[in-house]
């Protein structure tokens, strides 16, 4: 095991111990373990590097994912949208994709060395917003409930939305130098032909396969979360199982629906999968029963190995800042970070509200309040692993500055805002627990 790694983990258990005394102040967990993960990379830089770009911790970020995206599906309460279907479909069918054109359309201008598919890429690993670095903001007795839940409900939402377009783009990003450079070539060697043959399917199979690849992890996941769901219920009611046993069904069923989703046979979109079974199962094991959302105790051990998971990744950014700085910084890049964490966010929400009745003053803070966090990390990494170096690097930089900007703009400036200009509305709310991955 890299040191860096072995360092990491020793921080994860000595924050674990004291987290509840520093949280009550104020000092929120991602920031620490950024920050330790930032100052302790400069032991072995190169080596940090060498281990995050493998084959293993690409592996390892994917299941992070496919159990966060089962979290963020299983924590939303009041039916399959939280009692907001319009709203919410208005900020992930309408908001969302105009901020990633928008991202992606000035990206053309600012980063021109780059495809369009990678920016696409860049558009899906910093436009979901997560909670992570702005948990304080879910609790906020000065946020209308109201709003509490929409953003809940959109940050859950929107990085499952997402997954399908993100695996697309980078399938296609990784194959077009190969194409681009055959088609600018008099000649082709053997073995140039066979590369480029072999990146034309993958290109076709990125843009022609998408839609059924995520059609079949729709039904990967809704037959396995509801299969489960529909197994515990009926068990439970009949005392066959209690909430220790539940807690393991909860932990495997993503990790299940991810692993069929990914055989070779099925060749479908894990992500998608474990998103979708978080959805179904929550909805089959709530079915004709009192719970508005699945009880804590059962919920409890996926939670935490996703908080675990998620603290792992804090880390990991921390790190990551570290490299992307000693790599040098590109003003342009700055740029599309704060259009992206601001206007970007902010415009494609009022427009997507236009006609709504969600009054006036929470369309603005819903824009306003657009954290990105663990989701963004995660993208992020993967995107990393697979694109060349030169692009994988500058990916790499936009994901450190726009969840490090996140943490300062939407963790610290926007709930010193709150607090200073913003009436008390209600007893302070329990944020949900996806809230600080």
């Amino acid at each position: 095991m890299p040191l860096i790694f072995l360092l990491g983990f020793v921080v994860i258990g000595l924050w674990s111990v004291v987290a509840h005394r520093f949280e009550r102040t104020g000092v929120a967990g991602p920031a620490v373990l950024a920050l330790a993960g930032a100052v302790l990379v400069l032991i072995d830089v190169t080596g940090f590097s060498d281990a995050v770009g493998s084959d293993a911790a690409e592996h390892v970020v994917e299941l992070i994912l496919a159990v966060l995206l089962f979290v963020d599906a299983c924590e939303v309460s009041g039916g399959v949208f939280g009692g907001e279907g319009r709203t919410i479909a208005r900020l992930v069918l309408v908001a969302l994709p105009l901020s990633i054109l928008a991202v992606v359309v000035s990206g053309l201008f600012l980063l021109p060395h780059l495809s369009v598919f990678i920016l696409i890429v860049v558009a899906c690993v910093i436009m979901p917003t997560d909670f992570a670095p702005a948990a304080t903001l879910l609790r906020s007795p000065r946020i209308p409930a109201r709003v509490r839940q929409i953003l809940n409900v959109e940050s859950g939402y929107n990085d499952g939305l997402v997954s399908p377009v993100f695996a697309m783009a980078l399938a296609a990003a990784i194959a077009w130098p190969t194409i681009l450079a055959a088609v600018n070539s008099d000649t082709l060697s053997p073995e140039n032909e066979s590369q480029l043959e072999e990146r034309l399917g993958e290109f076709f199979e990125a843009f022609f396969g998408a839609v059924p690849a995520t059609a079949i992890a729709i039904v990967v996941g809704a037959v396995i979360g509801g299969v489960f769901g529909v197994c515990v219920r009926w068990a439970s009611r009949r005392g066959w199982a209690d909430a220790p046993g539940i807690r393991y069904v909860m932990l495997l069923v993503p990790l299940i629906a991810f692993g069929v989703a990914t055989l070779s046979s099925v060749a479908a979109n894990g992500f998608v999968a474990a998103f979708v079974a978080g959805i179904v199962y929550r909805i089959a094991r709530t079915k004709r029963t009192d719970e508005r959302t699945i009880p804590h105790p059962e919920i409890l051990l996926v939670e935490e190995a996703g908080t675990l998971a998620a603290n792992i990744v804090w880390f990991v950014l921390g790190a990551m800042t570290t490299v992307v700085v000693i790599n040098g910084v590109d003003w342009r890049l700055l740029v599309l970070v704060v259009l992206a964490l601001t206007l970007f966010r902010i415009v494609p929400v009022y427009l997507s509200m236009l006609g709504s009745p969600v009054p006036w003053g929470s369309r603005i803070l819903i824009g306003v309040v657009g954290p990105r966090g663990t989701a963004t990390i995660v993208f992020g990494l993967l995107a990393f692993n697979k694109l060349p170096d030169a692009e994988a690097y500058d990916v790499l930089a936009i994901m450190v500055f726009t969840v490090v900007g996140s943490i300062l703009l939407h963790g610290i400036a926007v709930p010193q805002f709150v607090n200073r200009r913003m009436p008390v509305l209600a007893p302070p709310a329990k944020a949900p627990a996806s809230a600080d991955h």
